[in-house]
C-alpha cells in the first residue's frame, strides 16, 4: 500500500506512530531516531501526492535532531525526492481518465470498457519503462506488480490481465536467474504460481485458458505432479466441457511421460460422457504421428465411427486421415459405408457427398463422377430440383476457383445450396468450408450487394450532437446541441467578419419587432380640393416641379451638403407666382 499515489496519509501516520513510541535510555532513543529516519527516507522517494509535505517534515526532523549533519542528509536525498516528485506529476498525466471505482464484472465489449482497458495497459506499460530511473530490479518488479494488482481490482474477469501479470513475474524470475540471483528468482517464480492459483481459485475458476497456462508454467518448472492436479481440478468442474481439457491433458502426458500415459488419459476421456468426438481424432492422430502405428490409429477411428457415425465432422476427419495414407480403396469403402449405412442422416450428408465427388474427380474416372452426381441428385431431389447445373459447379471448382462469376453462382442458386450443405467445423477445416467463407466474402464485396434493399432515412438533415454550454452568436440552440446552419447561410457567414468586430450598438430584436407591431401611423389626405371641376393648383404644381428639376440638373456637379437637404417647393409660393406673371 505504500506505493500508492494516495499513500501520503499512511506514511505520515506511520511516522507519527514511530515518534510516539516510548524510548527509555539513549540506545532506545537512537533506535527510534533511526527507525523514523528510515521511514522518512523510504517515503520521500515514493511518488505520491503531497510528497512536498513529507519532504518538509523530513527536513524539519533532521534539523531538530542535528543541524550539523542535516544539510548533508538532505543533499544526499534531494535527488531521489526530485525524481519522485517528477514521477508523481507524470503519474497523474498517465492515469488521467482512469476510473478505479469500476466494479469487476465479466467482459461486456462496450466502448467505455475498451477505453478503461487501454488506460490500464498504458499505466502498466509506463511502470515497466522504469519512470523512477532506478537500477533496483526488485523495486521495478514490485511497482509493476502493484499496477497489475490495482488493475485486477477492476478487470478481474479478464483472463489476459491474470496471464500477463504471471508472465511478467516469470520473466523477472528468469532475468534474476541469469544474473545469478537465485533467491529473487525463486521468490518471483513462486509469486507467479501464486497468481495462477489465485486466479483459478476465484474469478477464473472455469476459465480453461488460465488453467492451461498454469499447467504449462508448472511443467516448465518440472513439477509434473502439480500439473496432473491442475488438469484433474478442471475436469472435476461439472458445467465445463472437458473435451479440450482431455486433449491438452493427453498432449502433456505424451510430452512428459510418453505415449502410454496419454493412452491412459484417452481411456478416462472415453469413459466421460461429456466428451465429444474430438478426443478420438486427437488420439488417433497422436498414435499415427508419435508412435508411427497406423493400425492403432485405424482402430481408434473405427471405434469413434461406431459412436459418432452421425456427426459429419468426425466422418470428414476420418476421410482426411485415409486420404493422407494414399489408400484409395479404403477411402472409397469408407465413403460407401457412411453414405449407405443410414447412420448419417441425409440432411447432414451434403458435405460428405461433396468430398466424395472431389475424391472421385481426383482419383477416379468420368463414369464414377457421373455416377456420384446421379446418386447425389437422387438424395437431394428436392434441393436440386431445377438446379441440376449447380452440380456442374462442384465438379469443376477447385478450392476458391469457380467456373462461374459470383453473380452467375447466385443466379444458379449455388450459394443457397452451399450454405445448406456446409457444416461449420472446429477440428477439421474442409475445403468446402474454406470455399464458402471466401466466396461469401467476395459476394459481400460485390457492388450488387451494396445496394440498399430497404428505403433508408436521409441522414443529412439529422441534428448532430454538439453540446454547448453557451451557444455561439447566430446559432440556433436546441436541447442537446446546436442546430447547423444551411449550407448557403454557412457560406455567407464565412465571408462576413467575425462577431467580435461589431462593438455596438446592440438592438434587442424582440423589443424592436414588438414596437413596430404596436406602432400606429396616422393617415394623411393626399388629394387637393377641386373647385368647379378644375384643380387650381395643378398648373402651379407642374410649374414648380419643372423648376425644381431644372435646379437639380443645374446643381448636379455641386458637392454642397444642401443637396441632400433640398425639399420640394410649396404649392402657394407667392414669389414664384409673380415670376411666372412677368414671363407672360
Amino acid at each position: 500500500m505504500g506505493m500508492d499515489i494516495f499513500s501520503f496519509q499512511l506514511w505520515s501516520d506511520y511516522v507519527l506512530f514511530l515518534k510516539g513510541v516510548e524510548a527509555v535510555g539513549s540506545y532506545a532513543e537512537n533506535q527510534r531516531i533511526t527507525a523514523v529516519r528510515r521511514v522518512y527516507q523510504r517515503g520521500i522517494i515514493n511518488p505520491m501526492i503531497n510528497i512536498e509535505r513529507l519532504w518538509q517534515e523530513y527536513c524539519n526532523y533532521e534539523q531538530g535532531i542535528n543541524p550539523i549533519i542535516a544539510k548533508k542528509m538532505m543533499d544526499d536525498r534531494s535527488r531521489g525526492y526530485m525524481i519522485a516528485k517528477r514521477t508523481a506529476k507524470e503519474y497523474e498525466a498517465v492515469t488521467k481518465g482512469l476510473n478505479r471505482n469500476n466494479p469487476s464484472i465479466p467482459p461486456t465489449g462496450t466502448m467505455e470498457e475498451s477505453k478503461q482497458i487501454e488506460l490500464w495497459k498504458k499505466y502498466i506499460n509506463w511502470e515497466k519503462e522504469n519512470p523512477l530511473r532506478t537500477e533496483d530490479q526488485t523495486l521495478i518488479t514490485k511497482r509493476v506488480m502493484f499496477a497489475y494488482e490495482q488493475c485486477l481490482l477492476c478487470l478481474g474477469h479478464h483472463p489476459d490481465v491474470w496471464y500477463e501479470a504471471a508472465l511478467y513475474l516469470e520473466t523477472s524470475s528468469k532475468n534474476f536467474a541469469e544474473k545469478g540471483d537465485m533467491n529473487n528468482a525463486k521468490v518471483f517464480s513462486d509469486e507467479a504460481a501464486a497468481i495462477y492459483e489465485r486466479a483459478i481459485s476465484s474469478l477464473m475458476k472455469k476459465n480453461m485458458l488460465i488453467y492451461f497456462a498454469y499447467a504449462d508454467f508448472e511443467e516448465g518448472r518440472m513439477k509434473y505432479e502439480k500439473v496432473h492436479n491442475i488438469y484433474k481440478r478442471l475436469i472435476a468442474v461439472e458445467d465445463v466441457d472437458p473435451t479440450l481439457v482431455f486433449i491438452q491433458y493427453m498432449k502433456f502426458t505424451r510430452r512428459a511421460e510418453g505415449i502410454k500415459s496419454a493412452r491412459g488419459v484417452f481411456k478416462k476421456a472415453r469413459e466421460d460422457n461429456r466428451t465429444k468426438y474430438h478426443v478420438f481424432v486427437v488420439a488417433a492422430l497422436m498414435e499415427y504421428y508419435c508412435s508411427k502405428d497406423q493400425q492403432i490409429a485405424f482402430k481408434i477411428f473405427e471405434l469413434g465411427l461406431k459412436k459418432y457415425g452421425d456427426i459429419p465432422d468426425f466422418v470428414l476427419a476420418y476421410i482426411d486421415y485415409l486420404s493422407h495414407l494414399n489408400e484409395d480403396n479404403n477411402t472409397r469403402v469408407l465413403f460407401e459405408r457412411v453414405l449407405t449405412s443410414g447412420s448419417l442422416p441425409p440432411a447432414k450428408s451434403g458435405e460428405v457427398w461433396s468430398h466424395f465427388e472431389d475424391f472421385e474427380s481426383t482419383c477416379g474416372d468420368l463414369a464414377s463422377i457421373l455416377k456420384i452426381e446421379k446418386r447425389r441428385l437422387t438424395t437431394f431431389k428436392e434441393e436440386y430440383k431445377d438446379r441440376e447445373a449447380a452440380l456442374l459447379v462442384d465438379r469443376y471448382r477447385y478450392l476458391d476457383l469457380f467456373p462461374c462469376s459470383q453473380a452467375e453462382l447466385k443466379a444458379l442458386g449455388y450459394k443457397d445450396l452451399l450454405r445448406k450443405h456446409t457444416v461449420v467445423t472446429t477440428t477439421v477445416t474442409p475445403s468446402m468450408a474454406v470455399d464458402e467463407s471466401q466466396s461469401q466474402q467476395e459476394e459481400e464485396a460485390t457492388p450488387e450487394n451494396k445496394k440498399t434493399e430497404f428505403p433508408r432515412p436521409d441522414l443529412d438533415q439529422m441534428l448532430p450532437y454538439k453540446p454547448r454550454a453557451f451557444a455561439p452568436p447566430g446559432s440556433h440552440p436546441v436541447p442537446g446541441g446546436v442546430f447547423p446552419l444551411p449550407p448557403a447561410a454557412a457560406q455567407v457567414l464565412t465571408k462576413m467578419p467575425p462577431p467580435v468586430c461589431f462593438q455596438g450598438p446592440f438592438v434587442r430584436v424582440d423589443d424592436l419587432m414588438k414596437l413596430i407591431a404596436e406602432c400606429h401611423i396616422p393617415e394623411i389626405a393626399l388629394v387637393d380640393p377641386v373647385q368647379n371641376g378644375v384643380n387650381s393648383n395643378a398648373d402651379d404644381a407642374s410649374d414648380a416641379d419643372k423648376a425644381t428639376k431644372r435646379k437639380r440638373a443645374g446643381n448636379k456637379g455641386d458637392d454642397s451638403d444642401e443637396e441632400d437637404e433640398e425639399m420640394a417647393a410649396p404649392v402657394h409660393d407667392i414669389y414664384r407666382s409673380r415670376q411666372q406673371k412677368r414671363v407672360r
